[in-house]
């Protein structure tokens, strides 16, 4: 029997639930998504897809909303029985924000949270925490791909992504240990030449005992890993043994930003490959355009791959290559996301002829560098249609130290025309095989745009209600399907910087 009668649940069982924390975090989550999402939704029909999170663990509850007003988690197969519990939503005035419904949903979310985890053994077993996961991934589901809940530690690690990691220069595994036959236990398993441990004489191999005191075992890495971060300029002492000798070993602490652009010079031309738009990817990409641009004849900005990351980070790499104008716009339901984003300049390139690489998993912030950069005939852009992922997260802290990210604008290139679900076509395609990419370039040899009527559309497009259908735009994108990055992305670059009228051509404001 996988529920039992709420009056029979030992009382210490039931007094474990959190139930105000529970409550803090829904309020909170709830208040955002009322307040900000995209697309507006009503609080019980938010309320009733939170609740249904729960039957994702406990397949025997069913929640209901009944009246349009009353929330209701009944028990599957006993219809003669009352419900395991019921909460009725109060009507707001017509005046009211709809954020302000937002406390009466989370108080009754949580009460009959309460209720389930009561009755419920395997909703005791997740743990409340577990609970609320549940809850946001179906209400989610419902609302976008992209808004989604971050528990306090993916938090915390996306936090450390956004702004920088904390450098020991040493990276935990589980293995055997110098000077031992048998065995794993938690060792040294990489190290950076001129990283902080490498520093202090710790070794590859290296077996650690302790961090900070703390016993570590192979069993449980994570936690190793976890008693190695800490804030920027604190220390942290490490236990080691080497051929059965121990020692200890004091490092402090230091805030290193994620390398986010690589750049080499290949026969005259700078190549910048961008991983990721973190916190720190403008200074680096203009390090980099004032350490070898001067010596260059050309840029390849590589954003294949580039899954994205912070919208300003976008706007900042963008201005690396304008004197200024607009990069991008955001519009949604929230007064506050309707934004012109322009360039700050100057063109740190100097000019430089620019070819942009994307594929088909460029998406987010990369899109919008690609875009504003091929709309502004500022660069010409190679490879395949982009993954068309336009829509802006606002990061919203949560009281139990976690994170929702709630999609709140979508981004539109300069001219006005949406990035989501369409991306960004190249103006030189090479997902369509070596005989098509071919052609294309001797058509922009003798100056002809191969893929110029098609752009011109996608550029017309506005946000919905488009004069384009779903189809339509579907066969847009399959003009140039989109496709994993290639040599020949690398083999068209190189044809467009070594002839001035093809590159010309392949510029397309």
């Amino acid at each position: 029997m996988l529920f039992a009668a709420p009056g029979l649940v030992r009382a210490h069982e039931a007094a474990e639930f959190p139930r105000g924390r529970v409550e803090a975090v829904l309020a909170v989550a709830l208040g955002a998504v009322l307040e900000r999402h995209i697309e507006r939704a009503a609080p019980a029909s938010l309320a009733l897809w939170s609740l249904r999170g729960l039957e994702v663990l406990e397949p025997l509850l069913r929640p209901e909303l009944r009246g349009g007003d009353t929330l209701v988690l009944g028990i599957a197969g006993t219809p003669q029985r009352p419900p395991l519990a019921l909460r009725a939503l109060p009507a707001l005035p017509p005046a009211a924000p709809p954020e302000a419904a937002a406390p009466y949903a989370a108080a009754a979310l949580a009460a009959l949270f309460e209720a389930a985890w009561r009755a419920s053994p395997p909703l005791r077993q997740a743990g409340p925490e577990r609970m609320l996961r549940s809850a946001f991934e179906e209400l989610f589901d419902r609302l976008d791909p992209y808004s989604r809940y971050l528990t306090p530690d993916e938090a915390r690690a996306a936090r450390l992504r956004r702004v920088g990691q904390t450098d020991l220069g040493l990276r935990l595994g589980a293995g055997r240990p110098q000077g031992r036959s048998r065995g794993r236990d938690v060792v040294v398993a990489a190290l950076s030449p001129e990283g902080l441990a490498a520093g202090a004489r710790v070794r590859l191999g290296d077996r650690v005992l302790a961090v900070d005191g703390v016993p570590v075992s192979a069993r449980d890495l994570g936690f190793a890993a976890a008693l190695l971060e800490g804030p920027a300029d604190t220390e942290v002492e490490l236990t080691l043994e080497r051929n059965g000798r121990r020692r200890t070993v004091l490092l402090r602490r230091a805030v290193a930003p994620p390398v986010a652009v690589r750049s080499e010079a290949r026969d005259g031309v700078l190549h910048l490959r961008v991983e990721a738009f973190a916190g720190d990817v403008d200074n680096q990409l203009a390090s980099a355009l004032a350490a070898s641009a001067a010596e260059a004849r050309g840029v390849v900005l590589d954003l294949r791959g580039n899954r994205g990351g912070l919208l300003g980070e976008a706007v900042a790499v963008a201005s690396a290559f304008l004197p200024g104008g607009t990069v991008a716009r955001t519009a949604g339901r929230h007064p506050d996301a309707a934004r012109l984003w322009e360039a700050t300049g100057p063109d740190l390139a100097g000019g430089l002829p620019v070819v942009v690489l994307v594929d088909g998993r460029t998406a987010s912030a990369a899109e919008i560098v690609a875009a504003a950069l091929g709309e502004r005939g500022r660069a010409a852009v190679v490879g395949s249609a982009t993954t068309g992922k336009g829509l802006i997260q606002a990061v919203v802290p949560l009281p139990n130290g976690g994170e929702l990210l709630v999609t709140w604008s979508q981004v539109l290139g300069p001219g006005g025309w949406p990035i989501q679900g369409v991306g960004v076509l190249p103006a030189v395609c090479t997902s369509l095989g070596a005989d098509g990419l071919a052609e294309d370039l001797a058509r922009l040899r003798r100056g002809e745009p191969p893929a110029g009527a098609g752009i011109a559309r996608l550029r017309a497009l506005r946000p919905p209600p488009s004069p384009l259908t779903t189809a339509e735009i579907a066969a847009l994108r399959a003009s140039c399907p989109p496709a994993e990055g290639r040599d020949a992305d690398w083999v068209a670059a190189r044809v467009l910087l070594d002839a001035p009228n093809a590159y010309t051509a392949a510029l397309l404001p």
